[in-house]
């Protein structure tokens, strides 16, 4: 069973990372002159893409979606911050389907993304 569970993180692990890749030569054009908002919008998308994972073990296990703190707080969300630079992270969940979304609320930045969200589809907008 270990080996198994060895495996399968190896590969969320490998999923994940191409996604970032793809979604990142993506938005490279997003933020292009601005080498700090290309960081903060690649690390707002790991970071909804963690949660999401979190929501859907905390699913798994409890047949409900939860908050942010009530995921922290069940080990599910390991770190667990409320922002990451200007963005700022809330949740909306019902017992079937749950929604991510990071909110940008830095200075005025036409290279910004102003919000990005995350749901059950585990697709980033």
């Amino acid at each position: 069973m270990g080996r198994s569970l060895g495996i399968i993180g190896v590969l969320i692990v490998l999923v994940v990372g191409s996604y970032l890749y793809i979604q990142q030569t993506k938005s490279s054009s997003m933020g292009a002159g601005n080498p700090r908002a290309v960081i903060d919008i690649t690390g707002v998308k790991m970071d909804l893409l963690h949660m999401a994972q979190a929501e859907r073990a905390f699913f798994a296990r409890e047949n409900h979606y939860a908050s942010l703190e009530d995921l922290h707080a069940s080990g599910d969300l390991t770190v667990f911050q409320n922002h990451r630079g200007p963005y700022t992270y809330s949740v909306s969940f019902t017992d079937n389907s749950f929604r991510i979304t990071a909110t940008y609320s830095g200075p005025p930045n036409p290279e910004a993304a102003s919000s990005l969200s995350i749901d059950e589809n585990m697709q980033v907008q």
